[in-house]
C-alpha cells in the first residue's frame, strides 16, 4: 500500500490530469472494489463493468475529492452507488444464472459456505451491503459510515441487526446462532 505522503502526491498529480498516477492510487482498491460490486449484484461480469464504470466516474469527479480524506471510501462509495444504479436499469432484464459444479456435499465446509451464501442474497440489500462492508472488505464503521452516508452508531446497529437476520436466514432452528455464540 502507498503511504500518506505517496497517497497525497499521487492524488495531486491524479487531479492535474496524471493518469498514471490515477491508476497507481486507484489499482490498490480494484479488489475491494470488486468484491463489493460482486457481492451486490451476483453477477461478476456487471461486477466489472460497474467498477471501470466507477473508475471512470471518480477519474471524472477527482478534483471533489476532499485532500486529507481517505480514498477507500470514498472510491467505494462510487462503486456501491454505481452498482445501485445498475440494478434500478435492469429491473426488468432476465436474471442469468451461473454454470456451477455441483460442490461434493460430502465436504461440509463447502456446504456451509454455500448455505451461508445463499442466506446472505436472502437477505435485503441494506443488510446484505453491512455484511459485505464489514466481513468481506473488513471496513471499519467510520469507513462503512462513510460509504453508505450513516454514522459509525448507526452502521454498527445496522450491522448487528443484519447478523441477526443472516442468522435467522442460515439455520432457521436457531442451530447456527448457538454454535456461532
Amino acid at each position: 500500500m502507498v503511504t500518506a505522503t505517496t497517497t497525497a502526491e499521487l492524488l495531486e498529480r491524479s487531479v492535474a490530469g496524471d493518469r498514471v498516477a490515477f491508476e497507481r492510487l486507484f489499482r490498490p482498491l480494484y479488489d475491494d472494489a470488486f468484491r463489493l460490486a460482486a457481492a451486490m449484484l451476483s453477477d461478476a461480469s456487471l461486477a466489472e463493468d460497474a467498477v471501470q464504470e466507477a473508475l471512470f466516474k471518480a477519474w471524472r469527479k477527482l478534483h471533489t475529492f476532499r485532500m486529507g480524506e481517505d480514498v477507500r471510501p470514498w472510491f467505494l462509495t462510487i462503486v456501491a452507488n454505481q452498482c445501485r444504479s445498475l440494478r434500478r436499469a435492469r429491473w426488468w432484464s432476465v436474471q442469468r444464472v451461473a454454470e456451477v459444479d455441483a460442490p461434493s456435499r460430502q465436504d461440509p465446509a463447502t456446504a456451509d459456505r454455500l448455505d451461508l451464501e445463499a442466506a446472505l442474497r436472502r437477505l435485503p440489500r441494506k443488510a446484505q451491503l453491512m455484511l459485505v462492508l464489514r466481513y468481506y472488505l473488513d471496513m471499519s464503521f467510520e469507513d462503512i459510515g462513510a460509504v453508505v452516508g450513516a454514522s459509525p452508531t448507526a452502521v454498527k446497529s445496522s450491522t448487528y441487526r443484519a447478523l441477526v437476520k443472516l442468522r435467522g436466514e442460515w439455520e432457521p432452528d436457531g442451530d447456527a446462532v448457538a454454535a456461532a455464540d
